[in-house]
């Protein structure tokens, strides 16, 4: 296999604020692994609040570019584990190699992952689109710039309550809001009465990640089904949020690919927990992986690439929420 990387700066759609901070463009970094006939695609977005730069994924592979470039690929869950002792630090980066192992695979296959993995897409979820932070009119305007059956409101405000009632008011769809760790336990409590009146689904990651035991609290008395999505990171996460959480968001980039992505769905089933699979903000290289996860997840947040106004690649895509699927195979991505 040949190696190649791409880092291209990504530009916002509009302003994206949540409790972490805003942002008006953020890089993508992208893995190509090429066999000659045909490249396998990857990506994870750079997070600064994870210490995370798209320099910083490249320099970590390119250690070990021949150990890559060398590797006979048969079995990405094989490469996966090969590569997990020098990734294991850089999961942003071994998430971006996963995903270009997967597609290749599947290229060379000559079928979609969905279908190699035995699954059908017959029935799978529609995605939400998100509504960053900002004042109600611009959360307004960005609600109806989409028409989705489902919006994710980000909230950790101090008129939070006040956002979800206003946003209500022009619209039926069904509301998910995400605090971001911004709330605490009385808080969040509080809110999830208030918001079970308006339509919302679900409460995602109200307090800090490491606050499981205060979580236990919450679970007693919170009337909406609670997500963790920064509790929950990595394999090990999955059990810790047994009990404190009803489901959990699993990220890509945070776990280190579709390989972990996929133990960590089937131990939350084991548990019987609800599962979502969200995303960062990135190209359809990223959404397209997502994608073939579809059938085994209750929920989805893959709205990443139309939050940008610049997407160079092609892939699965949202119809008014719905994920269309591409005659490509592998993940469906192309660049």
């Amino acid at each position: 296999m040949k190696l190649k990387f791409h880092i291209l700066k990504l530009q916002m759609r509009h302003t994206f604020t949540i409790a972490h901070g805003s942002r008006d463009d953020i890089d993508a970094f992208i893995v190509e692994l090429q066999d000659g006939e045909h490249s396998g695609y990857g990506e994870a977005t750079p997070i600064p609040y994870y210490g995370v730069t798209a320099e910083g994924m490249r320099d970590k592979l390119a250690e070990y570019q021949s150990i890559i470039e060398n590797y006979d690929l048969q079995n990405p869950e094989d490469f996966w584990a090969l590569m997990y002792p020098y990734l294991k630090e850089n999961p942003f980066a071994h998430c971006a190699l996963d995903m270009a192992a997967w597609d290749l695979w599947g290229k060379k296959q000559g079928q979609p992952l969905y279908k190699l993995w035995g699954l059908s897409i017959d029935k799978i979820p529609y995605s939400n689109y998100t509504i960053g932070i900002d004042t109600i009119e611009k959360m307004v305007s960005k609600m109806q710039e989409f028409d989705f059956p489902i919006y994710k409101i980000k909230l950790g405000t101090d008129h939070d309550v006040e956002i979800v009632k206003e946003l209500r008011k022009h619209t039926d769809a069904l509301f998910r809001v995400d605090a971001n760790c911004a709330w605490g336990v009385e808080e969040t409590i509080k809110n999830s009465i208030e918001f079970s009146k308006l339509n919302v689904e679900f409460i995602e990651q109200p307090m800090e990640k490491g606050a499981y035991a205060q979580m236990e609290e919450v679970m007693k008395h919170s009337v909406l089904p609670l997500i963790a999505d920064e509790s929950c990171i990595i394999e090990e996460d999955v059990k810790k949020c047994f009990g404190r959480f009803h489901g959990v968001n699993v990220k890509l980039a945070k776990c280190g690919g579709l390989t972990p992505a996929r133990r960590m769905i089937v131990e939350a089933r084991t548990l019987g927990m609800k599962v979502m699979c969200g995303c960062m903000t990135e190209t359809s290289i990223g959404i397209s992986a997502i994608g073939q996860l579809l059938p085994l997840l209750d929920y989805v947040d893959m709205d990443g690439s139309i939050l940008i106004s610049n997407d160079p690649a092609t892939g699965v895509y949202l119809d008014k929420g719905k994920p269309i699927f591409p005659n490509v195979n592998g993940t469906g991505a192309l660049l």
